[in-house]
């Protein structure tokens, strides 16, 4: 067995992909994505396994609460299959408008969202600053327009970010996610959207009114849900909308 599908054929409650989101793993490779975060680096995982051992396909249901540690609440049945099926098609690029060149966007979170958005920004339009926890996070070759930066504390440098900058979250952990959204209301942005459900914001919302801030100022969620939960969709979705802010302001 040199390739597995892994398919989410079943959802309940709050789940960042829908029923038929699928991705194909190799033992060095993934193609497509289930939504990211610590649900695709299990799927993986298990496909992997699988592959090694020449498993047989198999169905299996993760919650993703007290299974995964995510705050999205709901639970995903994922399919494990040989079976051969298409990936989604990327979109193409969002071009550039309005007087908006040099725009300083921060991105946190070098997953399939972080790299769809740098595929879907304009060069002309941003000047992004990519952050994640490790180099190998991040695809060879950057594209020219963004600086790439590892930092195995991510909300420590958020502290140090230009008050005037944008900001998109979107990491592989919603306590990493959590602490960035702390970090940034305490340094002063711009604007700051963070990826995830309804049920994460409303976690996240207590837990930042918990500790004595405002989490007024973030987006969450971001992207337009009329454009589906693809990584490519949710790029053009929340760029679109930065684009209208910045030209409006």
């Amino acid at each position: 067995m040199s390739a597995l599908w892994v398919e989410i054929i079943a959802t309940r409650g709050s789940v960042p992909r829908d029923a038929g989101t699928a991705m194909k793993v190799t033992a060095e490779t993934i193609e497509g994505t289930i939504g990211g975060g610590a649900l695709e680096h299990r799927a993986i995982a298990l496909a992997r396994q699988m592959i090694a051992s020449d498993a047989p396909e198999t169905v299996q249901t993760l919650p993703l609460g007290p299974g995964l540690g995510q705050c999205c609440g709901g639970s995903v049945t994922l399919r494990f299959t040989r079976e051969s099926r298409p990936v989604d098609v990327p979109a193409p690029p969002l071009a550039a408008s309005g007087p908006i060149a040099g725009t300083p966007l921060w991105l946190w979170g070098a997953g399939h969202v972080g790299r769809a958005v740098v595929r879907a920004s304009a060069p002309l339009a941003f000047d992004v600053t990519w952050i994640d926890t490790q180099t190998d996070r991040f695809p060879d070759p950057v594209p020219p327009h963004v600086t790439a930066i590892p930092a195995a504390d991510m909300p420590r440098l958020a502290k140090r970010a230009p008050p005037d900058a944008h900001h998109l979250i979107f990491t592989y952990s919603h306590e990493i996610d959590l602490a960035l959204c702390a970090a940034l209301l305490k340094r002063g942005f711009a604007s700051c959207g963070l990826i995830g459900s309804d049920t994460k914001w409303a976690r996240f919302r207590k837990r930042l009114e918990a500790a004595g801030l405002d989490p007024a100022p973030i987006t969450c969620p971001i992207g337009d849900k009329a454009l589906g939960k693809h990584p490519d969709a949710i790029a053009c979705g929340t760029l679109a909308a930065l684009l209208r802010e910045r030209t409006a302001a």
